[in-house]
């Protein structure tokens, strides 16, 4: 299980209702883990809603009575068996913040791996051929459904997560999310480190890079110690992506610790993150970035933004300390 961030996650939910839809067969395979979930979002100070198609007949008499006992504090709304489930959500006057759909599994792309965020936008670029984006062929009306309920504006974020243990409180509390979320209004700000909170995120999003073999290590203290030099990019006050900004001489920067939450890959984040760095260094009255790192990912996002591979003899004595890391350098006029 991620590490849950509550402190820092929660304030942005508290006092508003998320809402879950989750059909017959998935909310009896995973009943209580169902009820943890959400018993945990009302102890948070969160509304919530449950959105569910259970036929009202004797035999889930039982079930039914369980989710009122255990569910107090949730509006249980029962969607009749001959509706279209996730059309009837939808429609619902209180699903206007966010929505989740429990599901057997989340979204994948067409090479079976789990695809973290989309926008409406992605998704209607190819319509035409859906499974070359979205390998879930069969989830393609419902996707459709989604899109048109967040274009009109009738809600701002839908999740699709599978359902299990801890499902939705790893979606919403954590850095990696457990699922895919489908938004069109993120709203993107760059700022410095400033508090305990924020270096608890930091140094979970270092981990993961650390962890794949492409950065070296630093720990929370390393973090905390130099907490002046980092950088962040929020997404709707969530942090999604830091830098270190290491000072080589009076000219340049190095950008050190580029790494950006899974979650957010394939979002742009990247190039907001090095270009609002870049910006805010220039306003400093440095000229001149350099950065080292092994990951294609991050090559390859230099390359596009007018970096090139080289390693200058004015470097070499930085370059010297990692001498099989490849070097990009951009330097302004």
């Amino acid at each position: 299980m991620g590490q849950l961030y509550l402190n820092e996650y929660v304030k942005h939910l508290v006092g508003k209702r998320v809402c879950i839809g989750c059909r017959e067969g998935i909310l009896r395979d995973n009943f209580s883990e169902i009820i943890a979930d959400i018993k945990f979002l009302t102890r948070s100070g969160i509304k919530t809603t449950l959105f569910h198609n259970l036929p009202n007949r004797f035999a889930n008499q039982k079930l039914l009575t369980t989710l009122e006992k255990k569910l107090s504090e949730t509006t249980i709304t029962r969607i009749a068996p001959d509706e279209s489930f996730y059309a009837a959500v939808l429609a619902q006057p209180e699903t206007n913040f966010k929505v989740i759909f429990l599901e057997r599994r989340y979204l994948i792309d067409n090479k079976g791996h789990k695809i973290n965020t989309l926008t409406t936008s992605s998704i209607r670029s190819s319509q035409d051929d859906f499974a070359s984006r979205i390998a879930n062929v069969n989830f393609k009306d419902t996707i459709n459904l989604i899109c048109e309920a967040i274009e009109a504006g009738n809600t701002e974020r839908i999740h699709i997560l599978p359902a299990g243990k801890n499902s939705i409180r790893q979606e919403l509390f954590t850095v990696e999310g457990s699922g895919t979320m489908i938004a069109d209004n993120f709203t993107e700000k760059f700022r410095m480190v400033e508090s305990d909170e924020d270096v608890a995120v930091v140094n979970r999003i270092l981990a993961m890079y650390k962890r794949a073999g492409f950065l070296k290590p630093r720990s929370k203290n390393y973090v905390n110690k130099h907490r002046n030099n980092f950088f962040v990019t929020e997404i709707d006050s969530i942090i999604v992506s830091c830098v270190e900004q290491k000072i080589v001489d009076d000219q340049t920067i190095e950008l050190g610790a580029l790494a950006i939450s899974t979650r957010f890959r394939n979002q742009r984040i990247g190039v907001y993150t090095v270009g609002a760095f870049t910006e805010t260094m220039v306003s400093m009255g440095y000229s001149r970035f350099i950065s080292l790192t092994l990951n294609p990912r991050l090559q390859a996002l230099f390359s596009q933004l007018g970096f090139s591979q080289a390693s200058p003899p004015e470097y070499s004595k930085r370059q010297s300390i990692s001498p099989t890391v490849q070097m990009f350098v951009k330097i302004l006029e």
